[in-house]
């Protein structure tokens, strides 16, 4: 039972990190940040240069610049869940009578999440431009409390639209900013969030489709080898009766890959689940992530700290500005899956 005791441990320690990765987002001093200058501080002494540098260009290279490592990496992981899939699963369900038209749901929510992601990363999230920054200041009015008008960006030399936000990322602002997704190498704004809400979607569904697939493949290999009903004789030599632990134990050694591809894929269905419900409830308040962080611990995007009691800023949280721009729940989804455009000057 020892692996199952190290997979039980490892499962603890991932959704920990999860839950601590939720609750400290969008705070500038959270434990992350303090245990990375912590241990950076104990180890850099015993750190040659050359590996500090090297350390450090990677990283950056992979959280502040565009690049396309984590779609390789998202392509990688989903090509190895498929051909173990294809290659022991597809085999066994066969076997056991399921239907061609079952296990054909997961290649085409496979080819339903490969059109979403091309869109993902390939559409404009909503770019201010020069040509449309005067369209684009009269989608949305400014709240007075996260917004203010007359603000510009100091990068792009530009007056910045009401909910939009510059991404350090991919150096432009963006319409209804929400937040730049790494693993579409991309900015999620006012024209792609329906892409990405449904990507997030068709993933689950796959991930949870395939988990359904494989998880009804062992159930019925343990029924078909009676281990239910099988015993065994203990380290002191007693007759033990095969419970639910000594069968997930034989499954880990019989199946082994078939068993780890399960275990992955209900911990990202859950995981992209939650994240999916997210943005779902976002979507119907007619909010974004850049918006609910900064509604956690309200502050004004455009002020400094020590300048609290300026005229732009309120020193009390104004609560009920928080779901400033929601219309309703259809308005709002009508707004996500139909991004109002707005109306350009004509030149004389």
């Amino acid at each position: 039972m020892d692996f199952l005791t190290l997979f039980a441990v490892y499962v603890g320690v991932v959704l920990t990190c999860i839950f601590l990765v939720c609750k400290y987002s969008g705070q500038q001093h959270s434990p992350f940040n303090k245990l990375l200058y912590y241990v950076t501080k104990v180890i850099a002494p015993f750190t040659p240069q050359w590996l500090q540098r090297f350390s450090q260009s990677t990283l950056h290279r992979l959280f502040h610049q565009r690049n396309n490592m984590f779609i390789y990496l998202h392509i990688l992981l989903e090509g190895a869940v498929y051909a173990e899939f294809t290659y022991e699963v597809f085999g066994f369900c066969r076997e056991m009578d399921t239907s061609l038209t079952s296990l054909s749901v997961p290649y085409i929510l496979l080819v339903i999440k490969t059109f979403l992601f091309y869109l993902c990363i390939k559409a404009d999230p909503g770019t201010v431009t020069k040509r449309k920054v005067s369209s684009q200041l009269h989608i949305y009015p400014y709240d007075g409390r996260l917004f203010h008008p007359g603000i510009s960006c100091p990068t792009c030399q530009l007056v910045k639209p009401a909910r939009s936000k510059h991404c350090r990322v991919c150096d432009r602002c963006v319409q209804r900013f929400d937040h730049h997704c790494v693993w579409v190498n991309n900015c999620i704004g006012a024209q792609n969030t329906r892409y990405f809400l449904l990507y997030l979607f068709s993933v689950c569904l796959m991930a949870g489709d395939i988990a359904l697939l494989t998880g009804d493949m062992l159930l019925h290999a343990v029924l078909r080898s009676g281990l239910l009903r099988a015993s065994y004789i203990d380290e002191y030599g007693q007759q033990q009766p095969a419970g639910p632990l000594f069968v997930v134990q034989h499954l880990f050694l019989t199946f082994p890959r078939i068993v780890f591809m399960l275990g992955f894929l209900i911990f990202v269905f859950f995981l992209l689940a939650g994240y999916a419900l997210f943005h779902s409830y976002l979507a119907l308040v007619n909010q974004t992530s850049n918006e609910w962080y900064k509604s956690r611990g309200y502050f004004c995007q455009h002020c400094h700290p020590a300048a609290i009691a300026d005229h732009l800023c309120s020193p009390v949280p104004d609560h009920s500005k928080r779901y400033y721009y929601s219309r309703g729940l259809l308005r709002n989804l009508g707004e996500i899956f139909f991004p109002p455009q707005g109306v350009r000057k004509k030149d004389n």
